[in-house]
């Protein structure tokens, strides 16, 4: 999931509308994220742990939950939803083991999730913040692979 690229143009409301769910003055006009390249009419929202579904709420830890079913949309529409979210469109995917494989090969930076970069700060610098997390600055990162 990408949680810094947003779906350009695109909007809560837009997608309520189109889904044909009924606002209330108190619905916030919140922005739409790329989850990634697959299935784009499919969507999920991260959010704090505080919300559930009354159908189903995924946990991902003890800070995070995701939700993907409608009764979350209904409930940002009336203004009862998570305060804290992402709402995503599309999702990325791999097979089996290929993560795990793309992380031992060094492929990937990882940190471990933090609210208020997810959640607080601006999209431009979610990235800037998690290498920061690592102690590394980005200008000190090259494209270009090597051994020591």
């Amino acid at each position: 999931m990408s949680i810094n690229k947003l779906a350009e143009e695109l909007r809560l409301r837009d997608l309520l509308d189109q889904l044909k769910i009924d606002q209330s003055t108190k619905a916030r006009d919140l922005p739409v994220h790329f989850g990634g390249p697959v299935e784009h009419g499919r969507g999920f929202v991260l959010h704090d742990y505080g919300y559930r579904s009354t159908i189903s709420t995924l946990d991902v830890n003890d800070e995070f939950a995701m939700t993907a079913t409608l009764d979350i949309l209904e409930d940002l529409a009336s203004g009862r939803g998570p305060v804290r979210n992402i709402i995503a469109l599309g999702y990325a995917g791999w097979g089996p083991g290929q993560v795990e494989s793309e992380i031992s090969q060094n492929a990937w930076l990882t940190v471990d999730a933090d609210k208020a970069i997810v959640f607080d700060a601006d999209d431009g610098g979610k990235w800037q913040a998690a290498l920061g997390k690592l102690g590394i600055n980005a200008l000190m990162l090259s494209s270009e692979a090597g051994r020591a």
